[in-house]
């Protein structure tokens, strides 16, 4: 039985919401293997909106296991609003429906308090984030000093693992001028959740092994895009995770021998939210238009988010980096009305013509990008079930971008709608 894991190709925000749930659909399983509630998504199922930051998309679909790898930093007061909102909605999550990985680390108020006075500082380097605490929660899991989720069921041993992280903070919050955190305090608050999300913890890497042992669809859901990873994205504009499809093994416990497919979704032009090199990004009118007509805010910070031409370099940079088998091109029904589209297809760097992103922040800055200019259509896109719907025009514009990035088209959305989608093969029959 195949197993899917679902990656945004570019810089999150390439539209995984309507592909992921309509995998979800057909998934047994559904994972979340990396992020937080930073990265947010919008499913729209039966004509009702439902907007998710932390759980993954299955969550909204009856009989359908969802879960939390360990891989992901929990906010725990996040995720208890979040189950309130969706069950204002009508939908009741219970155990039965979501489990959490015992190993997950926590996102404290300490976090989010260290994150947002680092962002708002004048002096240093602004990243763009969305000061929930991400970053900080990281790094306290690589620092070996985290609160994790199963600490909440060892209450005799949580002050001293408390003590142990704040021994840390207190320090870094002395020389930024900011109130320690009292650990009695800290103790009784994570005391007091426990009861709200020790339910969900389970052995995740068990309960995946004996779901693939059972031919049971699994659906890894990556969160933000892989051009934000720790290791292979724009460094240091980016997440403080690993979001290219390898982490999905790491992030779960399941092991890479249970990652069949990876399906890249990918944008028909490319957009960025927050800080960091854009090579392609158009500062003009035809900047303007791709985000009006693409509705390009952010869904968990409102942003408007930066817009600009295809850059298939990057793009064919992730195929590698994730070994991704197939993409899911969406919003190509934005491009509709431009007389003439561009493409990047390689860059100039200090006079030097190359093929990739260069890994110095400084020649990232400095890339200019080489296009290839194409005929557009008039014709609306918007809708289209099956190629003969396609402009011909729009037919060798996907058709280039196969070519330009080594990677077939597996599913071609062209509007929000979920049926509005052109199905060349399904991931999960692959």
């Amino acid at each position: 039985m195949t197993n899917v894991v679902v990656v945004g190709s570019q810089w999150g925000d390439e539209g995984k919401g309507k592909i992921v749930d309509w995998l979800s659909e057909q998934a047994d399983v559904v994972v979340r293997f990396q992020g937080g509630h930073n990265a947010g998504h919008t499913l729209v199922v039966g004509g009702v909106t439902y907007k998710l930051s932390l759980l993954p998309s299955g969550v909204v679909r009856p009989g359908k296991m969802s879960v939390i790898g360990n891989g992901v930093v929990l906010d725990p007061q996040a995720l208890v609003d979040e189950i309130a909102r969706l069950a204002a909605q009508g939908v009741a999550i219970g155990p039965d429906r979501l489990r959490i990985a015992e190993t997950t680390p926590l996102i404290l108020p300490l976090h989010r308090e260290l994150d947002a006075l680092r962002e708002g500082t004048n002096s240093g380097t602004r990243i763009g984030t969305t000061r929930r605490g991400i970053g900080p929660a990281y790094e306290d899991k690589v620092g070996r000093r985290a609160i994790r989720l199963v600490d909440l069921s060892a209450p005799d041993d949580l002050p001293a693992k408390v003590e142990r992280l704040l021994t840390h903070h207190n320090l870094i919050r002395r020389g930024l001028g900011m109130e320690e955190v009292d650990p009695k305090a800290l103790v009784a608050e994570l005391l007091a959740i426990a009861p709200k999300v020790l339910p969900f913890m389970d052995r995740v890497w068990q309960l995946l092994d004996k779901a693939r042992r059972e031919g049971r669809k699994i659906l890894f859901e990556g969160a933000q895009g892989a051009l934000l990873d720790v290791d292979h994205g724009t460094y240091p504009y980016v997440t403080s995770s690993n979001t290219v499809a390898g982490s999905a093994a790491a992030g779960t416990g399941i092991g890479p021998g249970g990652l069949d497919y990876v399906l890249g979704i990918t944008k028909a032009y490319t957009t960025r939210v927050g800080e960091g090199p854009f090579p392609t990004e158009l500062t003009d009118e035809i900047g303007q238009t791709l985000g009006s007509k693409g509705h390009e805010f952010g869904v968990v910070t409102g942003r408007p988010r930066r817009c600009g031409w295809f850059d298939a370099v990057l793009v064919r940079q992730t195929v590698h980096t994730c070994g991704i088998h197939g993409i899911a091109l969406t919003k190509l029904d934005v491009l509709d009305g431009f007389k003439e589209l561009k493409v990047c297809t390689a860059y100039e760097v200090d006079g030097k013509k190359i093929d990739y992103l260069p890994a110095e922040t400084g020649a990232q800055a400095r890339a200019k990008p080489i296009y290839e200019t194409m005929e557009g259509w008039s014709q609306s896109t918007q809708g289209a079930r099956s190629w003969a719907d396609l402009p011909a025009e729009a037919v060798k514009y996907v058709r280039r971008v196969e070519e330009l990035i080594g990677c077939p088209v597996a599913v071609l959305s062209t509007s929000p709608e979920r049926d509005d989608t052109i199905l060349v093969h399904n991931p999960f029959e692959a």
